[in-house]
């Protein structure tokens, strides 16, 4: 039998080796493409493996995030927008239009504003994809009263057009209304326990929403949004509204200076913003986008809520003060004006040209627990 030749050997080593090499570049780029997606979406930050919740480090969790996030991080209808050949429509302009409020942030998101976009042309792209909008509700205690109105005036200007899950999370699932839905639009009841304490309720949503979208909701829709029931629509809240990270800058504030902006400012807190950051006030009454972002989000938020109770701290206004953490240091791709999130008792303003969704005035003290 004949031996390896010296030369041979070489050619053998040299082969080896380049498999090798091969290989590792291989990993070597899948990894720095897994921490690229996983900085996009605001989990970690550019220089370690920290998570973006208040400067936790936890390397098992960071690894469950990684799995569950490139598991459903693929090129997706919803990020295609393709115009039929052949629509007419109105000529955009880039040196006229509205100059009375701002329409892009530093971070170039959007900011929604009326006349700012063409329904024509939003509804040619996105009816092609059939899409479908996951949309919660939590009805809890006498707040099952206002489902009916939500659920009526929704069905004439929210997403019309588009196929709609609305989730209703409510202790009193005898007590939702049937109304009338379009074709393609469903409603689900989830049946919660009752609480005795609002703030409570207010606690246990992010969970609620992160564990719905795992168990029920995620292969079953495209986007979602965390609606506040105590409200109505009245008029046009469509897709213009999609993004990948959604988030509503809060009527009562949008025109407020940044030091006066009422964020958590206790540094004990995990929802601690300090004086000098932050952009807006987000509104926890309107938020959306693709669910694996609002997944992400929620069960940071989530956890961040969790430390803080095990702590004895209740932030300043619990989930929402918590949101607005996260989307300090995790921008949103877009944002809604407070078009989006009116309050019934806040009257009229020069910016806001038309009111979309609005809180309905009413006692507090009438249909909360405590």
């Amino acid at each position: 039998m004949l031996g390896f030749t010296p030369n041979m050997k070489l050619y053998s080593l040299c082969v080896t080796g380049g498999l090798l090499l091969f290989v590792y570049a291989c990993f070597y780029s899948e990894s720095i493409r897994k921490r690229h997606v996983l900085h996009d979406l605001g989990i970690i930050n550019s220089k370690s493996d920290i998570f973006n919740d208040n400067g936790a480090k936890d390397n098992t969790t960071c690894g469950l995030l990684l799995l569950r996030t490139l598991s459903s991080h693929h090129p997706s209808k919803t990020r295609n927008k393709v115009l039929p050949q052949g629509l007419l429509y109105k000529k955009p302009s880039v040196v006229s239009g509205r100059t009375d409020v701002v329409s892009v942030t530093p971070w170039m998101a959007p900011i929604v504003w009326d006349q700012v976009f063409d329904s024509v042309v939003l509804d040619s792209i996105y009816k092609q994809m059939d899409i479908t909008i996951a949309t919660t509700v939590f009805a809890l205690g006498k707040y099952v009263l206002f489902l009916k109105d939500f659920l009526h005036t929704a069905e004439k200007h929210y997403m019309v057009g588009y196929k709609v899950d609305y989730y209703i999370f409510t202790d009193r699932p005898g007590d939702v209304p049937n109304v009338t839905l379009a074709e393609g639009r469903r409603v689900r009841v989830l049946k919660v326990p009752s609480s005795n304490r609002w703030q409570e309720i207010s606690a246990r949503r992010m969970e609620m929403i992160q564990t719905t979208i795992e168990s029920t909701i995620r292969g079953h829709a495209d986007y979602i949004f965390c609606l506040d029931v105590d409200s109505k629509f009245h008029a046009h809240f469509g897709v213009e509204a999609l993004g990948r990270l959604v988030a509503t800058i809060h009527p009562g504030y949008y025109a407020t200076e940044r030091e006066s902006l009422p964020y958590e400012r206790r540094p004990e807190s995990r929802a601690y913003i300090p004086f000098g950051e932050g952009d807006f006030y987000y509104g926890g009454a309107v938020f959306g986008g693709l669910l694996e972002d609002v997944r992400t989000m929620a069960e940071i938020c989530r956890r961040n809520f969790e430390a803080d109770t095990a702590n004895g701290i209740e932030a300043a206004w619990q989930e929402e003060s918590h949101l607005n953490r996260y989307f300090t240091y995790n921008k949103p791709s877009k944002l809604l004006s407070p078009e989006y999130l009116w309050q019934d008792v806040a009257g009229w303003s020069k910016h806001v040209k038309i009111i979309r969704f609005s809180g309905v005035a009413k006692n507090y003290a009438d249909f909360r627990p405590n």
